[in-house]
């Protein structure tokens, strides 16, 4: 049943080594508060990369509670998790914007990806998962989710770095201490606290040096401007509904998604590391709970399609599985699915509140620039740890020489003008390199050098998977 939980413990805190499944829930106060807990662990992230691909962080939130919702009961309460924005899309989503694209474009695009996504899903729920690693081995999933990360470095150094370089070094640098240096459940908001602090830096920059004389994204030029605004904030409601976008005058909120067939070829690649993200998160869930979870292992990626398409087709951002609420889950030891209904209420309800909006579209650059930093090349090298988890060996040419091209292809921009109106560039060019040139390099190469590689390892694969192979409380670096 997805809804209706069992007891335990009488309501109260769980003895020491005792858990509590998702089927079970404790008092509601507590679950209340536990719930709490999880949409602060995934708050910096889910509203910093709305933010990032220009999209409303109101609307983001709100549907990331529905779209939590409606993940919950596709898998019939047996995955607990929190559907937070994704990273995935993030290069595509820039690349569409450096063609022309708008809002509309974007969103568009995204609700496509998430389509392919829900019907891999309902494939591999009644095909099996075997078909899935057979295409998609820890070689290339690895491959694609660091062409994604380091295809933005350029990003961060033309657009958010040079709106304000000293706040974006503080905030970096405040970002790595606190990802390290705090424990447990701190830790994993780093990129929250991140924020918070850049927001203090920056007021206290313009109270003592005043205004700077920087690149200003609003404008796309150099000008003269205070780098924290609150303009917006005052005049927006306490209650309210998202906007509706308005182009005219550059407010991006609520709006019906325009179809492109050139610009859905540039977001498609995120859907291979959504595919990775997903299943990391349930092998980690699975692993954590003591439960069989890979009969619900399509339901669990049809859902994250379903919710991305929720999301999209009113404007909001594509979603994910959240580790940080992973990391939540394995310091409290409670895995109740109620805590995650909790989660997405509160989260509707921050949806609701315009002037929740126009604090974090508030968010200075130069904040920006020191979190991005962070999370793209975090997002790289976490393509590395899925092939260092699942032992991929690049003595192997099979393995090297595709995954070289694709990567270096992605990260440079290369294009491949194929007719006036219609091009592969970037994360797209740089995926299909790698994903066809890996098969037919492996159907040509030698027998001893078809390394087979197609069972990923039980651990925490994808953009959001961080935490320890055996959770204890306080464990696991941080991932924003």
């Amino acid at each position: 049943m997805a809804l209706g939980w069992k007891l335990v413990y009488d309501g109260k805190t769980p003895p020491p080594g005792a858990a509590v499944a998702p089927d079970e829930r404790l008092s509601w106060g507590r679950t209340v508060g536990l719930g709490a807990q999880h949409v602060v662990a995934m708050f910096g992230a889910t509203f910093v990369f709305p933010l990032i691909m220009g999209l409303n962080p109101q609307l983001a939130i709100m549907m990331s509670g529905i779209a939590t919702i409606a993940f919950l009961l596709i898998v019939q309460g047996k995955v607990p998790s929190y559907l937070g924005t994704s990273a995935s899309f993030v290069g595509g989503v820039a690349a569409i914007r450096a063609q022309g694209g708008d809002s509309a474009d974007v969103t568009g695009a995204i609700l496509v990806a998430g389509v392919v996504l829900l019907l891999v899903g309902v494939l591999i729920h009644f095909l099996g998962s075997g078909v899935l690693h057979r295409l998609l081995p820890p070689v290339v999933t690895g491959a694609v989710v660091m062409l994604i990360g380091f295809n933005l470095a350029p990003v961060v150094a033309d657009i958010y770095w040079p709106q304000d370089q000293w706040v974006a070094l503080l905030t970096m640098t405040v970002v790595i201490l606190m990802a390290v240096g705090l424990r447990g459940f701190m830790s994993r908001i780093a990129i929250f606290l991140g924020l918070v602090f850049g927001y203090l830096v920056s007021w206290l920059f313009d109270t003592v040096f005043g205004p700077i004389t920087a690149y200003n994204a609003g404008t796309g030029k150099v000008d003269t401007h205070d780098r924290l605004s609150w303009a917006g904030v005052k005049a927006a409601d306490w209650v309210g509904f998202p906007p509706h976008s308005d182009l005219a005058h550059g407010v991006t909120g609520w709006h019906a998604p325009s179809f492109s067939v050139t610009f859905a070829l540039l977001v498609l690649p995120a859907v291979i590391a959504l595919i990775a993200e997903n299943t990391g998160h349930v092998k980690a869930v699975a692993e954590m709970t003591d439960r069989d979870l890979d009969p619900v292992m399509g339901r669990a990626i049809a859902a994250d399609g379903f919710g991305t398409i929720l999301a999209s087709a009113v404007g909001g951002s594509p979603t994910t599985t959240y580790a940080e609420n992973i990391g939540v889950m394995a310091a409290t030891r409670v895995y109740s699915t109620a805590a995650y209904y909790v989660a997405a209420v509160v989260a509707i309800l921050f949806g609701l509140c315009p002037k929740f909006g126009a604090i974090v579209s508030a968010t200075p650059g130069g904040v920006l620039g020191g979190i991005t930093v962070v999370l793209y090349g975090m997002i790289g090298l976490l393509g590395a740890k899925i092939w260092k988890e699942n032992g991929v060996d690049f003595a192997n040419p099979v393995n090297l020489v595709p995954v070289a091209a694709g990567i270096i292809i992605a990260i440079g921009n290369t294009s491949l003008v194929i007719t006036d109106n219609f091009s592969l560039s970037g994360i797209a060019f740089g995926t299909i390199v790698t994903l066809v040139g890996y098969h037919l390099a492996r159907a040509v190469a030698q027998p001893e050098l078809r390394d087979d590689g197609a069972m990923m390892a039980v651990g925490r694969t994808g953009l959001h998977q961080d935490e320890p192979a055996s959770p204890e409380p306080g464990d696991g670096a941080h991932r924003a």
